[in-house]
């Protein structure tokens, strides 16, 4: 008897398993990219916004960062932590506001205690050693970067403010009923209210990260860094400069 052949499977990808493939592979590509541009940046501080003017008369609006010198006080490896990275702290704090292990931490570095820790995550033959110290040096004028920080908090917040709803009648009839947020759901089906439902709550105070902004000035004598345009976070804040990922250039 003459052996029958079976054929190869085949499968169906549907729509809904197509587009998870697709959010997948672009997660997985984004995370590729971000360790093929794994470089150092500088932890700053926000002091408010300003203006330049250019040769030709022009007014350019600017966000002034100020740069103290961001002093190693960890060298992560693959080794011991499983990745490697170099932590840095900026500024001072008083020993009164340090906990007891953060104090060793700084101690068993010989470093002073800073303002917080923060990492960036290098290549294994990165070369920096605890104690080097970095400043706004590190870039020039006309550089890409993207710049990350905790924005404004604005409390709680209504749907007009928070997701821009046009809001409902000021006359004909309306009353006490103006910038309500309307039907949230339906009836029995599906009972209940989708995830991700627009509605009123906490607005603001989350963290962003601005891409592509444009360096206008380095200002090294002064430890400043003007960057075109408006970045997140309120005056004072804590802000994480670093060389812009999706750059073209």
């Amino acid at each position: 008897m003459r052996a029958l052949l079976r054929p190869e499977p085949v499968y169906w990808v549907g729509p809904q398993v197509s587009k998870k493939l697709k959010i997948v592979n672009f997660l997985a590509d984004l995370s590729q990219l971000r360790l093929e541009k794994m470089s150092i940046g500088v932890v700053g501080r926000k002091l408010g916004m300003s203006r330049v003017f250019t040769d030709e008369g022009n007014s350019v609006p600017v966000s002034v960062v100020e740069v103290l010198s961001n002093r190693v006080c960890q060298v992560k490896n693959d080794a011991v932590d499983g990745y490697s990275a170099i932590q840095v702290t900026t500024g001072e704090r008083k020993a009164s506001r340090v906990s007891k292990p953060v104090a060793g931490h700084y101690k068993k570095a010989s470093q002073e205690a800073g303002r917080g820790l923060w990492e960036f995550r290098l290549d294994a033959d990165h070369g920096y050693e605890i104690g080097a110290e970095i400043g706004a040096d590190i870039f020039e004028s006309g550089q890409k970067i993207d710049v990350s920080g905790v924005t404004i908090g604005k409390g709680y917040a209504g749907v007009i403010k928070r997701w821009g709803f046009a809001g409902k009648d000021a006359t004909h009839g309306n009353s006490i009923n103006h910038r309500t947020p309307g039907s949230i759901g339906q009836c029995q089906t599906p009972g209940r209210v989708f995830k991700g439902k627009k509605m009123t709550g906490h607005m603001g105070n989350v963290k962003r990260t601005q891409q592509n902004l444009e360096v206008v000035k380095i200002d090294t004598e002064r430890n400043l860094i003007l960057v075109k345009g408006s970045i997140p976070g309120s005056k004072g804040g804590d802000v994480v400069i670093s060389p812009a990922i999706k750059s073209k250039g």
